[in-house]
């Protein structure tokens, strides 16, 4: 079995995505991220098109990663003009990479209508950018731009400038599906068919447009291809790159194929998270190897085969990539989750019992009353103690009230007032905010805080609303779900009720609660 090179282009691919930006600290932070992950190349953007660009290179000029090469990306030489003259090749050979990737047409339709020049210019036109990169002593990656739908419309033309790239010297040959609008089967019957006539290493790059960008990447490794380039969680323009965590994820579990040191594995899931947290892009939930639901198990029969057997509803191990496996709370999956809970606070439950029938019974009432506990698990340890009388609240609250103004500027002005009892002794306080949860947040704290001054620790990281029975109007129940956050932990509960602000009292009670719970304050 081949050694599959993983090449990242995150930084320029990922940075082209509707909604994504990123500074060159950021562009910086990433490529740090994905050298300790061990990916072998990172392309970090074109040197000639940005002055963005140009810093992060100067940067890396005189540093050596640790796993990774650094790439600077650009395209052949301009027409009718010599390659030592072009503006951006001079850009390319600036950036002191040691890899140099480019990208040349391969379609004729791209060479007469796009950049209006011959199909004879255009070969030598990546003949000559392939041998001037050479001659600078680079290593060079030719990224053949559109090659399987100019496969398709010209086979012999498209094979000629690969031929051109491979004669003049270049390193590797990457096979762009740049439109993303390939069909799996073409691109292995493709590959297959071209493939006896290419001598060099043979890459794919492709784009999610009819979401098959991992099947074509697989697909071409399976008919030859030693390198792939895409883009971790799959960010890119329009529907996105090839996502590099699954590609990774199936080579190795599944294909057993050498990619990232396996030793490294376990970081996959840190490094998506970390860049999708640079990139404020929310990983889905499902998404395979990473996201938060790509080992959780809802329905009760799938959660008494696994504790059976791990292998009944997964196919690969879970923390083998960094994530864990999740057994989620709701009507569907009966008693398990309840029993496992149980456990966690050293309570032995038997599922056939009264308590356990109770138990379900009650969690039934309330996911039929709107609550959703598989997003809020938080919330759903506080049900259990408060149930099996494992935990006494820390606090009484003996009122609150909450008004809203819009003043003369336009500005909102929100304050609370609450009056709490901790162990006999009443506690007012009053506080403003941006809006009527953050001033009862911040009054909540204060009050508080004389009792337990550890709740300065935590914040508010999220905060949700969802209309549950859109049908009754205003008069509609409302899910408040709200993240919160400490210097070690990150928790979400949740609130139902008719009122929002009395929908959002309970998830942020809940959050208070669960927070002094975890530091021991009451056992």
């Amino acid at each position: 079995m081949p050694n599959i090179t993983i090449y990242d282009t995150t930084l320029r691919d990922g940075s082209q995505t509707e909604g994504i930006s990123f500074s060159v600290n950021d562009k910086i932070k990433i490529a740090q991220k994905l050298d300790q992950f061990g990916v072998h190349y990172i392309e970090g953007g074109w040197p000639g098109s940005n002055p963005k660009d140009r810093d992060f290179f100067n940067y890396y000029k005189n540093k050596k990663l640790k796993n990774a090469t650094i790439a600077s990306f650009g395209s052949t030489r301009r027409a009718k003009i010599s390659a030592a003259d072009d503006i951006n090749l001079k850009e390319l050979i600036k950036s002191k990479t040691r890899t140099v990737t480019i990208f040349g047409k391969t379609w004729d339709m791209h060479v007469t209508d796009v950049i209006k020049t011959t199909l004879d210019e255009n070969l030598n036109m990546i003949a000559d950018s392939v041998k001037f990169l050479k001659q600078k002593k680079k290593e060079v990656f030719y990224d053949a731009e559109h090659f399987f739908d100019g496969y398709k419309e010209n086979p012999k033309y498209a094979l000629q400038t690969l031929l051109a790239a491979q004669e003049a010297g270049a390193d590797c040959i990457i096979l762009c599906d740049t439109n993303g609008g390939t069909l799996t089967h073409d691109v292995s019957q493709i590959i297959g068919e071209i493939k006896p006539r290419i001598d060099v290493d043979l890459g794919v790059h492709t784009h999610n447009d009819l979401g098959l960008s991992v099947a074509n990447s697989i697909a071409a490794v399976v008919a030859g291809c030693v390198h792939i380039q895409g883009t971790f969680n799959g960010i890119g323009e329009r529907c996105g790159n090839a996502d590099l965590c699954t590609c990774i994820g199936i080579l190795h579990a599944k294909m057993k194929m050498k990619t990232i040191p396996a030793k490294n594995m376990p970081k996959l899931l840190e490094t998506a998270h970390f860049i999708s947290e640079m990139s404020n892009w929310r990983i889905p939930e499902n998404t395979p190897f990473v996201g938060q639901s790509a080992f959780a198990h809802k329905g009760g029969v799938h959660i008494d085969a696994m504790l059976k057997n791990s292998k009944a509803y997964e196919q690969v191990d879970p923390h083998v990539f960094g994530n864990h496996r999740r057994y989620i709370t709701s009507e569907l999956a009966g008693k398990m989750p309840i029993i496992l809970k149980a456990e966690q606070i050293d309570v032995k439950l038997d599922k056939k019992s009264a308590e356990a029938k109770k138990l379900l019974k009650d969690l039934q009432k309330k996911e039929h009353s709107g609550y959703q506990f598989e997003g809020a698990e938080a919330s759903f340890e506080l049900f259990m103690k408060r149930h099996l009388k494992k935990y006494t609240s820390f606090f009484k609250l003996e009122g609150f009230k909450v008004s809203t103004e819009k003043r003369f500027d336009g500005k909102i002005f929100a304050e609370a007032s609450i009056r709490v009892n901790v162990n006999g002794e009443e506690r007012f306080s009053a506080a403003a905010g941006d809006g009527p949860v953050d001033a009862l947040d911040q009054a909540m704290r204060q009050a508080l805080t004389k009792f337990y001054p550890r709740i300065n620790e935590m914040h508010l990281s999220d905060f949700k609303v969802r209309v549950i029975d859109t049908q009754a109007g205003t008069a509609a129940r409302v899910r408040v779900l709200i993240e919160s956050t400490d210097n070690t932990d990150s928790w979400t509960t949740v609130g139902v009720h008719e009122n929002i602000i009395e929908a959002s009292w309970e998830a942020l009670i809940d959050s208070i609660e669960y927070k002094l719970l975890k530091d021991g304050k009451k056992k």
